[in-house]
């Protein structure tokens, strides 16, 4: 795959994941029918679309492990915000559950018809549904946007009943996609971008956090993980050989390095 001489800045490109990852057309439809699949194989164990808010979105599929819960994992995926839906990461629940910890996946509004702020509301809203439904510690993870929206739930204006954050290639600053073309979708401007930039915020007392990377991705995702670590002091871990879309993987393997920091200390 070649690609033009890098003309710096180039907000877009430097955002561009699927444009440097060799058969990126195909994981879409590859993580549709693995989730499919693994929602099949756990039917008489979730509890499928779920309502926690007033918005159409505001739902989620909550799997149960196959005894008590020792708590619960909730998931929140990524696009930019304005792409996807819980329906694709189902199989990502397999580590966590593996484990013996439930695992929330919610949607939520997607951009244009939603801001930021919004959506940060309405994962909100989903943290604390799902903690009347658990009991026991609960951590938020997700990827890209979605690690955006977990790490929003660690820090110090939100009030959610979160033990633990692991965002994974977090997007933690958000002033430079003030200067992509996606922008016209997103809607960003100076006041959100400092409202809802997770690196801007303090880690909230009482929550633990661990940034999760892949060595593999566009620099701006390396640059936005290690901004989030060192604003908050927490440990990040860039993952040896994986790319954007290949980062989340690990989730589904309850033995993996991911699963075991995704869990730790609780």
């Amino acid at each position: 795959m070649s690609h033009p001489p890098y003309r710096w800045p180039d907000p877009d490109r430097d955002h561009a994941n699927g444009a440097f990852i060799p058969g990126s057309a195909d994981y879409p439809a590859r993580w549709t029918e693995a989730a499919a699949a693994f929602r099949r194989s756990r039917k008489s164990r979730l509890e499928p679309d779920v309502v926690y808010g007033p918005a159409p979105r505001e739902r989620l599929d909550l799997f149960l492990p196959d005894g008590a819960a020792k708590g619960v994992v909730v998931f929140v995926h990524g696009g930019y915000w304005h792409l996807f839906s819980k329906a694709h990461w189902s199989h990502l629940a397999a580590g966590p559950l593996a484990r013996g910890y439930a695992v929330a996946l919610p949607s939520y509004t997607l951009a244009p018809a939603a801001r930021i702020a919004g959506i940060t509301a309405e994962v909100a809203r989903a943290c604390w549904f799902v903690g009347t439904r658990v009991a026991g510690p609960m951590v938020v993870t997700g990827h890209s946007a979605g690690g955006h929206l977990a790490a929003r739930m660690g820090c110090a204006d939100i009030a959610v009943p979160v033990a633990r954050v692991v965002p994974i290639s977090p997007l933690a600053e958000l002033g430079p996609l003030m200067a992509t073309g996606m922008n016209a979708t997103l809607k960003i401007d100076a006041d959100e971008a400092a409202s809802e930039s997770p690196a801007r915020h303090a880690l909230r007392d009482g929550v633990t956090a661990h940034v999760w990377v892949g060595a593999e991705e566009r620099p701006a995702f390396l640059m936005q993980a290690r901004c989030l670590s060192e604003a908050w002091g927490c440990p990040w871990t860039v993952d040896p050989g994986q790319h954007h879309f290949s980062v989340i993987d690990a989730l589904a393997d309850p033995g993996s390095a991911l699963c075991e920091v995704l869990l730790q200390g609780l």
